[in-house]
């Protein structure tokens, strides 16, 4: 493929492509996982995923009735698209390295596992969410090669909607490992690396 040929459809087709992988190693691995020990409420799960679910939503339909979530936010040019694509391949590929680092200790809930681990390797050596941070970075990506307002407030609903979970998943941490998360938390960020 050459530069001339280089579409915002095809490289919406890739960003496709690279979800797709995401949800792929998603289906593969959530075999593997620990049986739950302690669970969230449904109601306590509901808050958040309104919000991830609304979010993703904004960021893949293709187009909406009201025209200012049409809006154009980004530069509607190859350079753009294909900085977009590589934003979204290295959001993916954290995702995946935080999904593979978490093992049998993952769940799509807040949920502790039976024989819980604090997992600390991988990206849980500088992060204590490193899977929203993929997420959220793929999502920044997909929005910049979409270009439109509605992808962009459909991270930001996810990242509000994944704050909330995140404390959550926090809050039984705390409860099930105590100091050791509390230390773990003092050299981690939630979402981004703490520097200081």
């Amino acid at each position: 493929m050459t530069w001339n040929t280089w579409t915002i459809g095809v490289a919406w087709e890739w960003a496709l492509r690279l979800w797709g992988l995401l949800m792929l190693v998603w289906l593969v691995m959530w075999f593997g996982a620990k049986r739950a020990k302690k669970r969230e409420t449904f109601s306590e799960r509901a808050g958040y995923l309104v919000l991830v679910l609304a979010g993703s939503w904004l960021l893949f339909r293709p187009q909406f009735q009201l025209e200012w979530l049409n809006a154009r936010v980004m530069p509607n040019e190859p350079v753009t698209w294909a900085i977009g694509l590589a934003i979204t391949a290295i959001g993916v590929g954290v995702a995946i390295w935080a999904r593979m680092s978490l093992g049998a200790n993952w769940s799509g809930t807040v949920t502790l596992k039976t024989d819980h681990e604090l997992v600390q390797k991988g990206p849980y050596r500088w992060i204590r969410h490193p899977i929203y941070t993929g997420i959220l970075v793929a999502m920044a990506g997909t929005a910049t090669i979409r270009g439109q307002l509605a992808g962009w407030i459909g991270m930001g609903l996810v990242l509000i909607g994944f704050f909330i979970k995140a404390k959550r998943e926090e809050r039984f941490l705390s409860q099930e490992f105590g100091s050791s998360f509390e230390a773990h938390s003092k050299r981690t960020g939630m979402f981004l690396p703490k520097w200081t």
